[in-house]
């Protein structure tokens, strides 16, 4: 397994957010974590991505242990997190933004990775001058998403991505999303709209109040009942 983390636990304060939560991503997969506002999911994102320190539990990344790793250290191995709400330098410029991604990078294999991500995404390279805040909610989430990839990430943890998204451009996202999967990068993907998380990923692990209650194949998520009920509106 690329990613692997044992009984891990989260307090914040005498409040505990995760309960022995384990899950595991392997390379090349799009593994999704969906629940409702306030489960855990951003809490576990965190804890990942060394934003969070935690109160119990074992991260490992490629075999490492990587649970006393700093963030900017998991960083470097690979570990990418792409934050729900889009945050980016709205006053900086496109491109200063897309180079930021690659600062822990050598100079001139993040402006060979530019072009890479401009050809991904057409759309920035004729923005690319313009300030990031100029550009509509639906070109910022892929911006940020661009923003990440400039990192060359083994494993890319995404937030929310259709949060606060007109549908028609949630479809996009989720396009790109299942073209960045195509093209073999590993996704960890944490989404509200669980049909939209559930039908792109390979495999899903439902968490309520902290604890993973459930997992299985995307599909087998779909088609189960309780599932159906709590997140689908079937």
């Amino acid at each position: 397994m690329l990613l692997e983390c044992e009984n891990l636990s989260f307090h914040y304060g005498r409040i505990q957010a995760l309960h022995d939560v384990s899950v595991c991503v392997d390379e090349g997969e799009l593994v999704a974590l969906v629940g409702a506002n306030g489960a855990g999911k951003t809490t576990l994102l965190n804890a990942i991505s060394g934003i969070e320190k935690l109160s119990a539990g074992l991260v490992r990344f490629s075999g490492d242990d990587i649970t006393n790793a700093s963030s900017h250290a998991r960083v470097r191995r690979g570990i990418v997190q792409v934050p729900e709400g889009r945050q980016m330098f709205g006053p900086m410029s496109v491109e200063d933004n897309l180079m930021l991604g690659a600062y822990t990078r050598p100079k001139e294999e993040g402006g060979e990775t530019l072009e890479h991500v401009l050809e991904l995404f057409p759309m920035l390279r004729d923005r690319r001058r313009e300030a990031a805040g100029n550009l509509s909610g639906g070109q910022q989430q892929m911006l940020v998403m661009s923003r990440a990839l400039m990192a060359k990430p083994k494993i890319l943890l995404l937030d929310e991505p259709s949060m606060g998204l007109a549908p028609k451009l949630v479809d996009g996202v989720f396009g790109i999303i299942d073209r960045l999967r195509a093209d073999g990068v590993t996704i960890f993907l944490v989404e509200q709209n669980a049909y939209l998380a559930l039908a792109i990923a390979e495999r899903a692990y439902v968490l309520e109040a902290g604890q993973v209650v459930l997992q299985g194949s995307g599909q087998e998520l779909i088609d189960n009942e309780k599932v159906k009920q709590a997140y689908l509106g079937l």
